[in-house]
């Protein structure tokens, strides 16, 4: 077991316990939690499967991570009041498995031999799109369309990654490190001093505007 595959369960617990999360405050029932939990876990990975006609689908090969959401389900149920407590540590959880699904995908992409812009995309889905239907399953706006900045992160550390690939700068294991600690390091300092992407109100002819 390599240390990226124990990353990537880290990351999809951390995601289903969000989904849990989220669930739970819209008062929906066990079935409605685990439904939640699941397509933020791994939605973004088996949208991404499906769009490069990619089989099996990511958790019907590997059924760790079912058994990874079922007992992050288990796990939140148990001790939700506790959770407030390690908000910090399933920041961590979660920003690492962004950066970890979003190299993966990319990863993926590129072993399709998709063009790398197509595999920038793809790994962009697998990272944010489990949260997408998360949020649009239980009403919310999806935090990709607002101001916090997190699929900007995913694009970032894709980017560094195709750059060091393009240029064979340094060996895989090493580019796919440094580039998933682009993603976040950007995500906590973007939190940690509440940093956010412009929201365009006027355009350019506005201010002719009587």
């Amino acid at each position: 077991m390599t240390v990226i595959y124990v990353l990537d369960i880290l990351g999809t617990f951390a995601f289903a316990v969000s989904g849990v999360l989220v669930a739970a405050d819209k008062k929906l029932d066990l079935f409605g939690q685990i439904i939640i939990a699941f397509v933020t876990a791994v939605g973004g990975g088996m949208l991404r499967d499906i769009l490069i006609n990619a089989h099996p689908i990511n958790w019907i090969g590997d059924l760790n991570y079912l058994y990874t959401i079922f007992f992050a389900v288990l796990f939140t149920l148990l001790f939700k009041s506790k959770i407030a407590y390690l908000s910090k540590t399933m920041f961590l959880f979660d920003t690492v498995g962004l950066g970890v699904f979003t190299l993966l995908g990319l990863e993926k992409g590129l072993s399709y031999s998709l063009h790398p812009l197509v595999a920038l995309i793809m790994g962009m889905i697998s990272a944010v799109f489990g949260g997408v239907l998360r949020d649009v399953l239980t009403n919310k706006i999806p935090l990709i369309f607002e101001k916090e900045i997190y699929a900007s992160a995913c694009l970032a550390g894709g980017i560094t990654y195709l750059i060091l690939h393009h240029f064979s700068a340094v060996p895989e294991n090493i580019n796919f490190v440094v580039s998933a600690a682009v993603v976040v390091v950007i995500r906590v300092i973007s939190v940690k001093y509440h940093l956010e992407l412009p929201v365009i109100k006027n355009d350019l002819f506005t201010k002719f505007k009587k």
